[in-house]
C-alpha cells in the first residue's frame, strides 16, 4: 500500500508504517465488508472524539478500531475465547511486535476487549471509549445525531454500508456460532425475564435492523 495521506470528512487516516501495516494486515485477513465497518468505526470515533475536544492517540485508536473485529475471522479466532478477546490477542501480538511500550499495547487491547461491553468504557481511556462509540454509531446506530449528515455522507461513500446489516449479523452469527457459550454477557436479563411478566429480552439483530441507517 503507497504510503499517500488520505482524508476522509475531515479525518486524517495515520500513515505511520505501523498504521499502514495494520491496514494491510486487516485487508488481507477480513472480508470488504468487515474493513470498511472497522474504517468507519476509527472515522465514526475521530469525528466524536474532535467534537468533544478529547486528548487520543490517532494511531492507537486507529489500531484499535481496525483489529476490534479481527476476532470474528477465520484463522485469528479461538475455540473457547470471546471473538473481542480473540480480537485483543491478535492486536496485541501485532504491537508487540513493533515493540511498543505495554501501557500503549495494554490501551488498545482493552479498547477491543470491551468494545461490546457498555457504558465502562466511558470511564476509561479516550482510545477505549473513543472505539466504543464508533462501534455503537456503525452497528445499532446510537448517539445518531451526534455527528452530521455531510460527515455521515463523506464517510459512507468513502466505505459503503452495502448490505451491512444484514452482513454484520452473518458475520457476527459465523464468529460466535461454534462458541455461544462466549456470548453470554450479564444475568440481568434472566432476571428480568423471571420477575417482570410483560418483559421482553432486546434483541441485537432488531436494533441494528432499525438503526437510522438506510442500510
Amino acid at each position: 500500500m503507497t504510503a499517500v495521506s488520505m482524508t476522509i470528512a475531515g479525518v486524517r487516516i495515520p500513515d505511520s508504517t505501523l498504521a499502514r501495516e495494520a491496514t494491510e494486515f486487516v485487508r488481507d485477513v477480513s472480508s470488504e465488508l468487515l474493513f470498511d465497518h472497522s474504517r468507519r468505526v476509527f472515522l465514526w470515533a475521530s469525528l466524536y472524539g474532535d467534537k468533544r475536544m478529547l486528548l487520543y492517540d490517532a494511531e492507537l485508536l486507529y489500531i484499535g478500531a481496525m483489529f476490534h473485529d479481527i476476532g470474528l475471522v477465520e484463522g485469528h479466532r479461538s475455540a473457547h475465547e470471546r471473538f473481542e478477546i480473540d480480537g485483543a490477542n491478535a492486536a496485541r501480538r501485532f504491537l508487540e511486535s513493533h515493540r511498543l511500550p505495554e501501557e500503549d499495547v495494554m490501551t488498545v487491547w482493552e479498547a477491543i476487549a470491551l468494545h461490546t461491553t457498555p457504558e465502562i468504557p466511558a470511564y476509561m481511556q479516550p482510545e477505549v471509549r473513543l472505539v466504543t462509540f464508533g462501534v455503537e454509531y456503525d452497528v445499532p446506530g446510537r448517539h445518531f445525531d451526534e455527528l452530521t449528515e455531510s460527515q455521515r455522507e463523506a464517510v459512507v461513500a468513502a466505505h459503503p454500508r452495502t448490505g451491512f446489516k444484514e452482513g454484520i449479523i452473518a458475520a457476527l452469527d459465523a464468529g460466535m456460532r461454534d462458541k455461544p457459550e462466549t456470548a453470554f454477557g450479564t444475568t440481568h436479563p434472566d432476571i428480568l425475564e423471571e420477575t417482570l411478566r410483560d418483559y421482553v429480552r432486546p434483541n441485537f439483530c432488531d436494533i441494528i435492523r432499525n438503526s437510522r441507517f438506510a442500510s
